[in-house]
């Protein structure tokens, strides 16, 4: 599992860290051993590529703090391999040892001003390797003057290779809100732990691959403001049929979804549910979708009352519109169970304005914004966007439900407070129907997994925030199997769920 922290965390642990062994140099320490391992990886990247390190050309852009000093530091070890090493130094100044170092070890520097901006970037766009150690993870807003000019040109001359040293400048390490402009990194190498801001959009826009650099400050972090379920964790949380098992035992959802007007997000619902393993689906709706669920899925069991529906977990609300009065008379009555639910967007308005933490609410951006203005804030769907973070936690806490905010990278959010992200799906998602695929894979495993807290205590994962982590586990399973039917290319909603089962088999 990756635990991420915000950049505030991180700035604090250090310095509690540095007050405590004052007399030792420990600062000088940390900063030698993030530059080592921002070093390595540019020379291991370099021959990933096929170019030798020796003889290549780096340009750091360097700011005047610690940040500018950890990129000076690197550049140093990559020149004294052998490599052309320039450095831009952004504000007129440097860390002093920094500089230093990078003097000594033959790197040329020049000072940034309003008249060459145009000029640097060119130069530095011709090099093999770019650093942005600009700004660092205390930086307020983002890059001004001729820093901005510089970076907005180098996003223009599209640079072989940039790499971001600890998070590319501009990102909010704490939010992942994005300062324009931002140099987009081909990778980020950032030091101690992943910062919160790098896992969520839009700061994962511009990260690239994510690598991890041990620094000596792990053991004092704590808990994470952000997780993101991996390989190992999908393994152990999945679950696994008995040898005894059967069709009720292993998990019985029911569905109250689709309409006149939407009558296929039931079919996509029903046929996520099946292919995430539920044990049977029970499927409530007017008989001409029933009948068109049951041509398309004939293991589904439909029928018309919420009372006779015997079920572990209810799925509620895709393809609802204003006008399926039957529907959203359902949705009052399975939301009236108190058992675990997935409520689409279509079943909001028949749902209580307080709910609790094992409703999953599922919206995409457009929806979370009107969802925050029935609780009295009133974000635009841009305004979400820009701050998806800051926009879910807010939801999960005025709702007491746990959100799960449907994007290229996925953050679930409980009333606790604990965020997971999840960053698998293709681009080739974003598709009529993905969501309610989605919708259907979480209801499953909240009908296999509800009454299952003992996995997720090994895991690390509280009781409280139990149901988002299965919501986080439901988003995985959708990327991934929308990563493998894609291949690369155009794919719909139904080759998502015909490719669930290959991914479920493989973990």
């Amino acid at each position: 599992m990756i635990s991420a922290y915000t950049g505030t965390h991180i700035r604090e642990v250090e310095k509690r860290l540095l007050e405590a062994s004052a007399d030792t140099g420990m600062g000088a320490v940390l900063m030698q051993r993030a530059a080592y391992g921002l070093a390595n990886t540019v020379v291991g990247e370099l021959r990933d590529r096929g170019l030798r390190a020796y003889g290549s050309s780096v340009t750091v852009l360097a700011g005047k703090g610690n940040n500018g000093g950890d990129g000076l530091f690197a550049a140093a070890l990559l020149a004294r391999r052998g490599l052309r090493t320039t450095a831009v130094l952004t504000a007129g100044e440097a860390h002093p040892a920094a500089l230093a170092a990078f003097r000594a070890a033959g790197g040329q520097d020049t000072v940034l001003g309003e008249s060459n901006a145009a000029e640097l970037a060119a130069a530095a766009a011709r090099t093999d390797v770019v650093l942005d150690a600009v700004l660092g993870t205390g930086a307020q807003g983002g890059l001004r003057g001729p820093a901005a000019a510089l970076i907005e040109a180098l996003g223009c001359s599209r640079p072989k290779l940039v790499v971001a040293c600890d998070i590319p400048s501009g990102v909010d390490a704490d939010t992942g809100e994005a300062h324009a402009p931002v140099l987009a990194a081909d990778m980020t190498v950032t030091f101690g732990a992943p910062k919160a801001g790098l896992l969520a959009d839009p700061g994962a826009d511009f990260t690239g691959r994510l690598r991890t650099i041990p620094i000596g400050i792990e053991h004092a972090l704590g808990a994470p403001a952000l997780r993101r379920l991996e390989n190992a964790d999908l393994a152990a949380l999945l679950p696994h049929p008995g040898r005894r098992a059967h069709k009720y035992s292993r998990g019985v959802l029911g569905v109250v979804a689709g309409s006149t007007r939407y009558p296929g997000a039931a079919v996509l619902a029903c046929r996520g549910a099946l292919a995430a393993g539920a044990g049977m689906v029970r499927y409530l709706g007017p008989p001409e979708v029933a009948d068109l669920v049951r041509r398309a899925c004939p293991e589904v069991v439909c029928g018309t009352s919420v009372a006779d529906a015997h079920v572990q977990a209810w799925l509620l609300g895709p393809g609802l519109d204003d006008g399926a009065h039957e529907q959203l008379e359902r949705v009052r009555e399975a939301a009236a169970a108190g058992l675990p639910t997935v409520a689409d967007a279509g079943a909001l308005p028949a749902l209580p304005r307080q709910l609790s933490p094992h409703t999953v609410l599922t919206p995409h951006a457009g929806e979370l914004a009107t969802l925050l203005g029935r609780y009295g804030a009133a974000p635009a769907r841009s305004g979400v966007e820009e701050a998806t973070l800051a926009a879910v936690g807010q939801a999960a806490g005025l709702t007491g439900a746990t959100v799960l905010l449907k994007g290229a990278t996925t953050l679930v959010a409980a009333p606790s407070g604990a965020v997971f992200s999840q960053a698998e799906a293709s681009p080739w998602m974003a598709t009529a129907g993905s969501g309610d695929v989605l919708a259907g894979v979480l209801g499953a495993l909240l009908a296999q997994l509800g009454g299952d807290a003992g996995a997720f205590g090994s895991r690390g994962i509280n009781e409280p925030d139990r149901w988002a982590a299965v919501a986080a586990m439901a988003a995985s399973l959708h990327g991934r199997a929308g990563t493998v039917a894609s291949n690369g290319g155009p794919l719909t909603a139904s080759a998502i769920a015909d490719a669930l089962p290959e991914v479920i088999g493989r973990l």
